[in-house]
């Protein structure tokens, strides 16, 4: 784990790099995980997706996002083209000059876009697990969702509630997202941010796009295989918005096919049953 200057805060990062090196000595490919807003931090991916395509020969790339984990928490600067330069700072900095395979969950999946909206050249694919590109109606979401939880989550009985009803791990969870907003202005900057067209034309690379079929955002697949003809969408049954932490094997694999789908050069690997 490292902890690197992007601009003007320090995040945190850990990288997890293919095992094997390819034989010829070519560089493998860059998968970069995004998590998700307030009660999330790359230690989802680390137990999750991150190992496991690290050992399938791809150089892994995680991080805490500003406000998030080990990251430097600002009071202000959380609009989304300021988490999409953090990014890019990042990558500046570890002197990464490969297209990079962009994975993010829920805000992180937003993130994703945005940078392949605003820096194309940066993005060879993006994966949206649960998540929503970064158009108005994206902002007016994401106002009314942090407005509710600033303030529900500063009474102590709505954080007992969410013990009792989710039990003692998701209350501390809480807890923590409720110090960032209240004492950051995440809630008022997000629904800020800039946004891209609704057309979805500023996105040019190939995107997979992962939903649960319970949850309110499946609702974008038509526009999404309308607007994007380089989109491919799957929907799980029975299943809410915790994508990644409920069907991690099913998520991991579709990401791993894709991935090596849009590289041609990536072979299944012989551990490749090791981790399924």
């Amino acid at each position: 784990m490292d902890k690197l200057r992007t601009g003007e805060i320090t995040t945190h990062v850990q990288r997890l790099p293919a095992q094997p090196r390819p034989a010829d000595g070519s560089e493998p490919p860059l998968v970069v995980f995004v998590h998700g807003l307030l009660t999330d931090s790359l230690a989802s991916y680390y137990f999750t997706l991150g190992p496991a395509f690290a050992a399938q020969g791809i150089d892994v790339l995680m991080y805490d996002l500003r406000g998030h984990g080990r990251s430097d928490r600002p009071r202000q600067g959380y609009r989304l083209e300021t988490f999409v330069g953090d990014l890019v700072a990042l990558l500046d900095e570890l002197g990464e000059t490969r297209p990079a395979h962009v994975v993010g969950n829920s805000f992180g999946g937003t993130i994703a876009t945005g940078l392949a909206a605003w820096h194309p050249e940066r993005v060879a694919t993006v994966t949206m697990i649960e998540s929503e590109p970064p158009v108005a109606e994206w902002t007016r979401h994401m106002a009314d969702g942090l407005a509710d939880a600033k303030n529900q989550l500063r009474h102590e009985e709505v954080i007992r509630w969410i013990s009792a009803n989710h039990g003692a791990h998701t209350a501390r969870l809480s807890r923590g997202a409720s110090r960032i907003l209240q004492t950051t202005t995440l809630a008022e900057d997000v629904p800020a941010s800039k946004v891209i067209d609704d057309d979805l034309s500023a996105i040019g690379c190939p995107m997979l796009a992962v939903f649960g079929d319970e949850s309110g955002l499946s609702a974008q697949v038509p526009g999404l295989r309308a607007k994007l003809p380089r989109c491919r969408t799957v929907v799980l049954a029975d299943q809410g918005h915790s994508v990644l932490v409920e069907r991690t094997a099913e998520t991991r694999d579709l990401i791993l096919d894709w991935v090596r789908e849009h590289t041609p050069a990536v072979r299944e690997h012989p551990l490749a049953e090791a981790v399924r």
